[in-house]
């Protein structure tokens, strides 16, 4: 029977080189099984058969206006059940999708439908605010994406005959524009092979089935949610539930009570909100669990752990976490919580993922191992360090970037391997831990690499802090920091008093930070940021905002004296 399964599995492995085809397969095998809905009713939900029965009726709409192959067709949308049709009613019949993340500017979003070139787009009533009168103007299609409704059509425009093709593995299925840390926009250029290889690839990590039931949060216009969190599901028959709204603690409770998830994908910045907003509490606020925690540590967590599991609907095997580095403290509570999650190391240039830690091979700050399928190795490796930039190979490394042949080119080795510009080192076991960004390495005074992301780990650690970024400035690091929720009461205290907290306050964090980082990581200066950081999709700050200059108390308060 095992050996019957395994031929099984290779020829479906063989066979689903598409989208189309991982479309045709999966609506033709688990037709009756529930694919998509909202949490807490069926309605605008589908079954594999009917979500099959919609995306046909969808793109027969598109090839009535001369929609046809090769044609672009953006999404501005959250995610919802209706995103995924639109998404297969594009890709399946050859025509290339533009994901466009739900949070973008109304000027991102013109310039993406513009460099993109897109004929038709799809949007939620919610974000239909962003269409610029210009964008709506050149559009040859606007379809309303809660009811698929035309909202506009120009009859006039038409510039093929909606034909429609059956894609090659290396044809394009979709353009995804990252703009990241960095704030360099880009358009990822994913092939249909690019894709499908690393949903295989995920089920090689991590074997889900049709029993399955996933609850998504996360924007399905970045690859992680897209591959891992919609892709994925499909190629295994597992039903997938949405939010009508963004995941804040209340509904994201409710719906985990409802749903009872078996899965989950989310970003470091989740848990670690858990862990510090109701974890750590819960121990300070206890004797018992206070003294457990300094005398029987892994007993205590164990038991917060069964805990959290209930609080995640009771039913949670993996509890997937990308996009960023998980914090240190959160990620030792986890393990000896023995709380089922995976660590998931990608880019969006790799559809996304690379390297994963599950079960015995997770510990504090490891990546993991490379995928199946994908080759990982450290490039140009320091021989006093052991840092090396990780470099991978696999058929999952995007075609290119969008029009830029020379930035394209900048991000490949002359013998081929794509450039992460992560820096890891390796341990004996051949593990990989990222120390930190290319991009994000500050060089010291002496030559020597500094990573501000291992500094920001020890400040975010200090009481008070919710988030931090490090940067350079005239030679000085400089601790850019967002007090914890409720630490301070901008509102219901005085100016004065603020102030006076906010010094102590600094002085302490620079005293137990530099206490524990080594000399040349030492930071020179601590600014308080009163409004949150601005951030990608997989919620990292987005640090070229605040290279130069930040909107911080410090800098508020020095304005306000020279106006005097």
């Amino acid at each position: 029977m095992l050996q019957v399964y395994k031929r099984m599995q290779k020829m479906r492995e063989k066979y689903v080189d598409t989208l189309a085809k991982l479309y045709e397969y999966a609506t033709t095998v688990y037709s009756k099984n529930q694919y998509t809905q909202w949490y807490d009713t069926k309605d605008g939900g589908y079954t594999y058969g009917s979500f099959k029965n919609m995306c046909d009726t969808i793109s027969k709409k598109l090839t009535q206006y001369g929609i046809g192959a090769g044609d672009k067709v953006a999404i501005l949308s959250q995610s919802m059940p209706n995103w995924s049709v639109a998404f297969f009613a594009t890709v399946s019949f050859g025509r290339i999708s533009i994901p466009i993340l739900p949070d973008s500017s109304e000027n991102e979003v013109t310039n993406i439908i513009n460099h993109s070139e897109s004929k038709v787009i799809f949007v939620s009533k919610r974000l239909a605010a962003k269409l610029s009168q210009e964008i709506v103007d050149r559009m040859t299609l606007v379809i309303e994406l809660d009811t698929f409704e035309v909202m506009k059509a120009d009859d006039e425009k038409f510039t093929c005959d909606g034909r429609t093709s059956t894609p090659t593995p290396d044809d394009i299925a979709t353009i995804i524009y990252t703009s990241g840390t960095t704030g360099s926009a880009k358009g990822v250029v994913l092939s249909h092979r690019n894709l499908t290889s690393n949903v295989i690839t995920c089920y090689h990590s991590c074997k889900r089935g049709p029993k399955d039931r996933w609850l998504s949060i996360l924007p399905m216009s970045h690859t992680l949610e897209m591959t891992l969190g919609m892709l994925y599901p499909m190629y295994t028959g597992s039903s997938v539930y949405y939010l009508p709204k963004p995941p804040v603690a209340s509904l994201l409770m409710k719906a985990m009570k409802i749903v009872r998830p078996t899965t989950m994908l989310t970003v470091p910045m989740i848990i670690e909100k858990v862990y510090k907003g109701s974890v750590l509490p819960t121990i300070q606020k206890s004797r018992t669990l206070t003294w457990m925690n300094k005398n029987m540590n892994g007993l205590m967590c164990r038991i917060i752990g069964m805990k959290l599991k209930k609080t995640f609907g009771g039913c949670i095997t993996f509890y997937g976490i990308g996009g960023a580095k998980l914090d240190p403290e959160v990620e030792a509570f986890l393990l000896k919580a023995k709380f089922p999650y995976a660590i998931g190391y990608g880019l969006t240039e790799t559809a996304p993922l690379l390297g994963y830690a599950m079960n015995g091979w997770r510990g504090v700050g490891v990546m993991g191992y490379p995928v199946y399928n994908v080759q990982l190795k450290l490039h140009n490796v320091n021989p006093e360090t052991g840092e090396g930039e990780i470099v991978a190979k696999g058929p999952n490394v995007m075609l290119g970037y969008y029009k830029d042949p020379k930035r394209t080119k900048s991000v490949f080795t002359e013998d081929g391997w794509f450039r992460t510009s992560d820096i890891a080192v390796q341990d004996a076991k051949g593990r990989f831990f990222i120390k930190g960004r290319n991009s994000n390495m500050i060089l010291g005074p002496s030559g020597e690499n500094i990573y501000p992301e291992e500094i920001e780990n020890v400040i975010n650690n200090v009481e008070g802090v919710s988030e931090s970024i490090v940067v350079e400035r005239g030679g000085r690091l400089v601790a850019l920091v967002q007090p914890a929720e409720n630490f301070i009461q901008w509102d219901k205290e005085s100016e004065d008093k603020i102030y006076e907290k906010l010094d102590k306050w600094k002085a302490t964090l620079l005293k137990t930070v530099n206490r524990n980082v080594n000399k040349t990581s030492q930071v020179s200066s601590v600014e308080v940021m009163k409004e949150p950081f601005e951030k990608t999709a997989t919620q990292k700050i987005r640090r070229f905002k605040y290279k130069e200059s930040a909107p911080t108390v410090e800098s508020e308060a020095k304005e306000k004296a020279e106006e005097k």
